[in-house]
């Protein structure tokens, strides 16, 4: 079950680009603000993004890990793996376009962004490594309703340990197409916009959560044997 979990989250990652570009790209193209910024540059910030991605996942999983506890694995699992799901297919149908049913959770977010937006003006422009990284550290707690999807299953994950993991994995997911968001910048972002790309992007994660909703009869059914 957790090496699926890390293969989808990996696919949901880099399936999810055309959000990430759409929401990001303009970020990072303008990380260093006019300065010529390589290769080693955009690896540092989105070095520092995914390890903000692995810490959020260890903290879902924690957290899963003590609500299972506290209120009995079989009803408490099977809810959030079934409500991380959900939050799948509400995923595949806003990347489609055919909702904004993830926007309240990027609102929700922005509690938490307004306290850490002005501390990445320490580090821009960023001419170095050593100020890519801690400003992707910052940027990886950015709203982001693909990044609270994948969070959602992180919380399923039932230790910290995995939660970090699955993130990890979403992370990695994410990582070729904001690279060559950095690198090629409008080009990309002019690809990622167009319909047929969001719409196949959208249909494959909306498969995913399906997918998942068909296991959960059997997963309750596995909880109850053990």
């Amino acid at each position: 079950m957790f090496e699926s979990s890390y293969l989808a989250l990996l696919l949901i990652g880099l399936l999810g680009g055309t959000h990430c570009v759409g929401m990001c790209g303009g970020i990072v193209g303008a990380l260093s603000l006019g300065a010529p910024a390589g290769l080693g540059l955009h690896l540092a910030y989105n070095a520092g993004r995914i390890v903000s991605y692995a810490t959020a996942g260890a903290i879902a999983g924690a957290l899963g890990e003590a609500s299972m506890a506290l209120s009995g694995q079989l009803p408490v699992r099977t809810i959030l793996y079934l409500l991380a799901n959900l939050m799948l297919i509400a995923l595949g149908l806003y990347l489609m376009g055919m909702t904004r049913a993830l926007a309240f959770s990027e609102r929700l977010g922005q509690k938490l962004w307004r306290h850490l937006q002005p501390l990445t003006r320490r580090y821009l422009p960023a001419r170095s490594a050593a100020q890519a990284f801690p400003l992707g550290l910052l940027w990886g707690w950015l709203p982001c309703g693909l990044v609270y999807s994948a969070l959602a299953t992180a919380l399923t994950s039932g230790s910290a340990c995995h939660g970090a993991g699955l993130m990890l994995a979403f992370g990695l997911g994410t990582l070729p197409n904001l690279l060559l968001a950095g690198l090629l910048a409008t080009r990309l972002q002019a690809y990622a916009r167009q319909p047929a790309v969001r719409l196949t992007a959208g249909l494959l994660i909306l498969g995913f959560g399906i997918w998942g909703l068909m296991s959960v009869p059997g997963l309750a059914r596995l909880m109850m044997a053990d």
